[in-house]
């Protein structure tokens, strides 16, 4: 890694600084967080200026509104035992490098680590209304049929029309279409194709999911789920995908869990992943946990968790610690 490069992750953004001591300003190559590319800078004078700012020429090259950011910063010095500098959590308007700058009372020299965590980023409204949070972002989810093609599914789906099979779950039925599971999962084709109680009875149980979930399943499947369903429902949805061999919806909850990895819910994901073997996502956490030294916060958790884990995962975790702290 180049002095200037800056590790992206989720919402997350570290800067490794090998060599700072005859130096008096370095600024960071740019990295992408949200929409927007940005630029960490740091400042030596009396003290250590920290500054964080979009990127000037796309802002203007594209046209992209002024972020709002919400967002707190670490820093870490390698190699010692002092405790991190830890900003308070700041909210800001960011156009240039002059609208941000935190000042550490610090003479840090050699190799030290400054740590960027994006709690929220909207898009400024000249207007003064409130700005609009660009996550969670729903891109991965347009369908690329057309507006009336959706419709007329949501009507199928909502109406029942000429539904022909009923799908039992945990608590409840809702009624589908042969045609529609078919195209989308090879299970369910299979399941109509041979001769399977499925298809002599054109009823499929699904009782690990509830019908809530079953009906966010059917949505997806149908090109109409909105947002907050495929949030609510996205580790339920996961299950169905690699059950039902669903790929392009089991690429789209591994994307989804990886956009808001935190402390709460990082051990989760991680079990999630070597469960539905969703390598991205474990890397992911293994990074959050370890490059980024969050296994600091979920040191009472961690525990109950080895005790669970499988083998293989715990073996491949400590392997992540021999590689992280690796002498230099």
């Amino acid at each position: 890694m180049t002095d200037s490069k800056v590790e992206t992750l989720s919402r997350l953004a570290q800067w490794r600084i090998d060599n700072f001591a005859a130096s008096t300003y370095k600024r960071s190559d740019p990295f992408k967080i949200g929409i927007w590319n940005w630029h960490l800078s740091i400042e030596k004078n009396r003290y250590l200026y920290i500054r964080l700012f979009p990127e000037p020429s796309r802002l203007s090259k594209e046209q992209l509104p002024p972020p709002f950011a919400r967002f707190m910063l670490r820093v870490t010095t390698t190699g010692t035992n002092r405790r991190p500098h830890i900003s308070p959590v700041y909210e800001r308007l960011l156009r240039t490098s002059d609208d941000f700058v935190w000042p550490i009372d610090s003479c840090l020299q050699g190799r030290f680590i400054i740590d960027v965590e994006f709690l929220d980023l909207k898009i400024y409204t000249p207007n003064g209304g409130e700005g609009k949070s660009i996550w969670p972002n729903d891109m991965i989810l347009q369908s690329l049929a057309t507006q009336s093609t959706l419709r007329c599914l949501s009507r199928m789906l909502d109406e029942s029309i000429h539904a022909d099979v009923t799908i039992n779950a945990a608590d409840g039925s809702v009624q589908a279409h042969r045609a529609i599971l078919s195209a989308t999962s090879p299970v369910f084709h299979s399941m109509f194709l041979h001769d399977l109680r499925e298809k002599e009875s054109s009823i499929i149980d699904i009782e690990d999911m509830s019908t809530e979930s079953c009906a966010a399943l059917l949505s997806y499947l149908y090109g109409t789920i909105k947002q907050e369903d495929f949030w609510k429902h996205r580790l339920a949805l996961l299950g169905a995908a690699n059950k039902y061999d669903i790929v392009d919806l089991k690429n789209a909850c591994e994307e989804s869990l990886l956009e808001d990895i935190n402390s709460g819910n990082v051990l989760e994901r991680l079990q999630e992943a070597w469960l539905y073997q969703l390598n991205k996502l474990k890397k992911g956490c293994l990074m959050y946990l370890f490059d980024f030294g969050k296994i600091y916060d979920v040191r009472e958790e961690i525990n109950n968790f080895f005790r669970q884990a499988d083998r293989d995962l715990m073996l491949e975790m400590f392997q992540e610690v021999l590689t992280v702290w690796k002498p230099a």
